[in-house]
C-alpha cells in the first residue's frame, strides 16, 4: 500500500501522510494531482488517501473506498436516548460503569454504544484483526466531530487493540471484562448492511469455535454475546440464549457466566 495526501493539500496534511506511511510502514508519494486510478496503474498497490476530514483506503478492483464513520451507531444512540429498546444493549445488559470488549471490532458501531451506555467511568475495549482498517478506526474515533456530545466522548473513551481475538483472549486474566461480545462477519449477506458492505473482502473471517468460546467465558464476569444471522447454526451449537426478533435478519445470544 502506498500513502499519498488529498487532491487539495497543504503542509501539515503532507506531513500527517508521511507520519502515517512510518506508522503503517508504507511508502508516502507525493499526489501530483493524479487519480487513483492513475496511482493504481502507476505503483500496482493500494493507496490510503489522507485528506482534512478523512482518511480512505482505496483497494484495486473495489469500487467503494473504505474510511471510518459511525454507521449506525448515530440514530440507534437517538433511538435509545428517546426510550426505544436497543437490542444490543438488552442482549449484553451493560450499565454506567461496566466493561466491555468487542472482538470484532470493524467500524465500531456496537462498541459506540457499549461506550455510551457504560458511560464515563465504563471501560470498553475493541480488537481488530485487520491492521490498516484499526489504525483508521483508532484514527476516526478519536478525531470524528459530533453536534451529538455525548456520542463524541463516548468514541473518544473506546480503545482500539489490533490483533487476532484468540491471541489477546489467551493473554487476558480471568473475569477481566463484563463482557465479552462477538459480531462476525455473516455468512449469509444482507441486504440492509449497506454501511459495512465494502468491509466483507477485508474481515478477518476468524469463525467462532469452541476453544475462543472457553477463554471468552473464562475472561468475561458476566456474559458472552453472539450477534449472528437468524438462520445461524452457532447459537444451538454453542448453547446461547437467543433473542429472536420476528421482522430481524440478525439475532443476539448470550451465554451467562
Amino acid at each position: 500500500m502506498i500513502v499519498t495526501t488529498a487532491g487539495r493539500t497543504d503542509a501539515a496534511m503532507i506531513q500527517t501522510a508521511k507520519n502515517i506511511a512510518q506508522d503503517l510502514d508504507c511508502s508516502y508519494i507525493q499526489r501530483n494531482k493524479k487519480s487513483v486510478h492513475t496511482l493504481f496503474k502507476e505503483f500496482d498497490q493500494e493507496v490510503l488517501v489522507i485528506g482534512k476530514n478523512r482518511y480512505e483506503w482505496h483497494r484495486m478492483y473495489e469500487t467503494e473506498p473504505i474510511f471510518f464513520h459511525p454507521n449506525t451507531a448515530g440514530f440507534r444512540v437517538k433511538r435509545w436516548q428517546h426510550g426505544e429498546i436497543e437490542p444490543f444493549l438488552k442482549a449484553t445488559d451493560l450499565k454506567e460503569g461496566m466493561s466491555f470488549l468487542d472482538c470484532t471490532l470493524g467500524l465500531a458501531s456496537d462498541s459506540i454504544m457499549a461506550s455510551l451506555a457504560t458511560g464515563e467511568k465504563g471501560k470498553v475495549y475493541g480488537i481488530e484483526g485487520n491492521e490498516v482498517l484499526a489504525y483508521l478506526v483508532k484514527n476516526g474515533l478519536a478525531a470524528w466531530q459530533s453536534d451529538h456530545i455525548s456520542l463524541e466522548k463516548a468514541m473518544r473513551r473506546i480503545q482500539v487493540i489490533q490483533g487476532k481475538h484468540q491471541e489477546v483472549l489467551t493473554n487476558l486474566p480471568d473475569n477481566s471484562f463484563d463482557v465479552v461480545y462477538f459480531d462476525p462477519m455473516f455468512e449469509i449477506g444482507i441486504e440492509e448492511s449497506n454501511g459495512i458492505a465494502p468491509l466483507r473482502n477485508i474481515a478477518v473471517k476468524d469463525a467462532l469455535n469452541e476453544q475462543t468460546l472457553q477463554e471468552s467465558k473464562r475472561v468475561a464476569k458476566n456474559r458472552v454475546v453472539l450477534k449472528d444471522h437468524w438462520q445461524s447454526e452457532k447459537f444451538a451449537q454453542y448453547g446461547f440464549t437467543v433473542l429472536k426478533r420476528k421482522t430481524a435478519k440478525f439475532h443476539f445470544g448470550y451465554i451467562e457466566c
